[in-house]
C-alpha cells in the first residue's frame, strides 16, 4: 500500500435503552486480541462497486452501508439513526488507517456474535470503565454520552 493511501475502517457505537454495546475480541485477532471494543469493520470496494451509482460518477451513503453490514455480520443487529461521532488515524505497521466512528440506535434483533468476538455486554459509561477497552473507545463513549446529554462537545473534541 502506498504511504499516502489510507485503509478505511468504520465503527459504530450502538445505543439501546441507555446503554452501549461492547464486544470482546477473539484471542485469534491480530490487533488487540481479547480487548473490548465496538462493532465495525473495513470499507471494501465490494460494498458499492456492483451497485447502481447515485450520480454519473458517485455512490452515496457507502459508510452507512458498511456499518449496517458490519454490525449485522458481527452482532446480528439491525440499526437506525446513524450519525457521525469522530474520526482518528493510526499506523497499522507501516500502513495508515483512518477510522470513522459513528453511533446509532438499535432497531431490532438480539445479539448473535460471529467468530470475531467471544463476549458482549450492554454497558453504561461508568460500567464501560471496568473493561479492558481498546485505547480511544472509552473516550468515544464519553464523547457520545456528552452528546446524548446535550452537553457541549466541540471544545472537548478539539483538545490537543
Amino acid at each position: 500500500m502506498e504511504k499516502n493511501k489510507h485503509h478505511v475502517a468504520i465503527t459504530g457505537i450502538i445505543i439501546h435503552e441507555g446503554k452501549y454495546l461492547i464486544t470482546k475480541r477473539s484471542l485469534n485477532k491480530r490487533l488487540f486480541p481479547g480487548m473490548w471494543t465496538v462493532p465495525g469493520g473495513n470499507l471494501e470496494t465490494i460494498d458499492y462497486i456492483n451497485d447502481k451509482k447515485d450520480t454519473n460518477s458517485h455512490w452515496y451513503n457507502v459508510v452507512e452501508k458498511v456499518l449496517r453490514r458490519e454490525i449485522m455480520e458481527e452482532v446480528g443487529l439491525e440499526i437506525k439513526n446513524i450519525k457521525y461521532l469522530t474520526s482518528m488515524t493510526m499506523m497499522n505497521g507501516e500502513h495508515p488507517l483512518l477510522i470513522l466512528s459513528l453511533y446509532c440506535d438499535h432497531h431490532q434483533g438480539e445479539v448473535i456474535l460471529n467468530d470475531e468476538s467471544v463476549e458482549h455486554k450492554w454497558v453504561t459509561l461508568e460500567e464501560a470503565r471496568g473493561h479492558d477497552l481498546i485505547e480511544g473507545i472509552y473516550e468515544e463513549l464519553e464523547m457520545l454520552d456528552k452528546i446524548l446529554k446535550g452537553d457541549e462537545v466541540e471544545k472537548w473534541q478539539n483538545q490537543n
